[in-house]
């Protein structure tokens, strides 16, 4: 009788599934990814892959098509309010780590991500919203989806992100994600919002008394090719009551955060349509990663705040070492514990380094801002050297 490759059931086609699908069927076992929403090409705003995720994007093949179709980052400069320089961090990256940072549109990442994951046999279904597991030790593990249907397979990968609902499955009591207390803004505006400011390929910066905003290149598109964020401390409100605002009332809402600060943030803001508003969450720690079949990877296991651009950094590392792992072809348990045993200790350090870094965008007096300024002329050079165990991180090679 021929042997039947073991299959894992992924649940979520964001980033770490379709990369673990992709590294598992080079491990030898089949990966089937049933993601909750409907396919879409056109969803969230951009993001930066760190030179420790850019390693994985080169060990799939997509580290050239990432650069041509996103922007390299060649440092993050830091201003005032007022436009003042405060610093720079992250120069040099692709000397230093192997590999550049590079901004990216998420929607761009994704459709390479699931291209990618077809080509190399993987099946994916989508509009399969996860209701249930049931894994039974003598029978296959069978996940049930809203709309009916099951599957069943070997293995479960739980890759669905910080609202996952495999991590209700595998720690039903388990802590919910946490919300930091600020808010996120985003988009994207043409490349003639920038005319006249030669930022190249540099990421700015802005921390304001209240706040921060930042903004860069993420595409060769003239058309949408900036990305811009704004954080805010959310005062009572969360991301579904500005979501439920008109176009013109959140624009004015920004208007009035941002006024007086340096250009060309007022006129990016002008230009933005089309804006997406987040609660900033994370999950610091679970009290277990996996349960008999099931595991949990990327922002299920270990959410972190945007505040060390890390988060799709981590899911492609994450990927790349259960692959590694699986390869081994121990135990499924043992397997799962080893893997959490190396993963858990850098995630839970980058999710508090992530939190931290957020607290100096919080709301401060005039007084507290000139003195955060201040210190930062003095503590980014600092900050920047107890960064590098991220970007150094190459998971290939541990």
């Amino acid at each position: 009788m021929p042997h039947r490759p073991r299959k894992a059931l992924i649940i979520g086609a964001g980033i770490a599934g379709p990369v673990a699908a992709i590294l598992l069927r080079r491990a030898g076992i089949e990966s089937a990814i049933y993601e909750a929403w409907p396919y879409s090409k056109g969803i969230g705003g951009g993001l930066q892959i760190a030179p420790n995720g850019m390693q994985i994007m080169d060990e799939i093949g997509l580290a050239g098509e990432l650069i041509s179709r996103g922007s390299i980052a060649e440092s993050f400069d830091f201003y005032s309010q007022e436009g003042r320089r405060l610093g720079s961090i992250n120069r040099d990256m692709a000397r230093r780590f192997g590999q550049p940072a590079v901004n990216v549109c998420r929607a761009t990442l994704n459709e390479m991500l699931i291209d990618k994951a077809w080509c190399a046999c993987v099946s994916l279904y989508f509009d399969k919203r996860l209701i249930k597991i049931e894994d039974r030790g003598d029978q296959p593990i069978i996940a049930y989806f809203a709309d009916g249907t099951t599957a069943e397979g070997d293995l479960l990968i739980g890759a669905d992100g910080v609202h996952s609902i495999t991590r209700r499955q595998v720690v039903p009591d388990g802590p919910t994600p946490f919300n930091t207390g600020l808010i996120g803004f985003g988009g994207f505006v043409p490349h003639a919002v920038l005319d006249g400011r030669a930022i190249g390929r540099h990421v700015e910066t802005t921390f304001g008394q209240s706040g921060f905003f930042g903004y860069g290149y993420c595409s060769p598109d003239p058309s949408d090719g900036v990305m811009w964020w704004s954080t805010q401390p959310a005062h009572g409100m969360d991301a579904a009551m500005f979501r439920a605002l008109d176009a013109a009332t959140l624009k004015q809402h920004l208007r009035g955060f941002h006024h007086g600060w340096h250009d060309p943030i007022p006129a990016i803001i002008e230009a933005a349509e089309n804006i997406v508003v987040t609660d900033t969450l994370d999950v610091a720690t679970l009290p277990t990663w996996s349960r008999k079949r099931s595991l949990l990877i990327g922002d299920a296991a270990h959410a972190t705040s945007p505040h060390a651009g890390q988060g799709a950094s981590l899911a492609l590392e994450d990927a790349m070492r259960l692959a590694r792992l699986m390869q081994e072809g121990q135990e499924l348990t043992a397997t799962f514990q080893a893997f959490e045993a190396e993963r858990r200790p850098r995630a839970e350090k980058i999710v508090v380094l992530a939190r931290r870094n957020g607290n100096s965008k919080r709301e401060f007096s005039a007084t507290g801002a000139w003195m955060r300024n201040q210190m930062m002329k003095w503590l980014l050079p600092l900050g920047s050297k107890s960064m590098e165990f991220m970007y150094a991180y190459d998971a290939r090679a541990v």
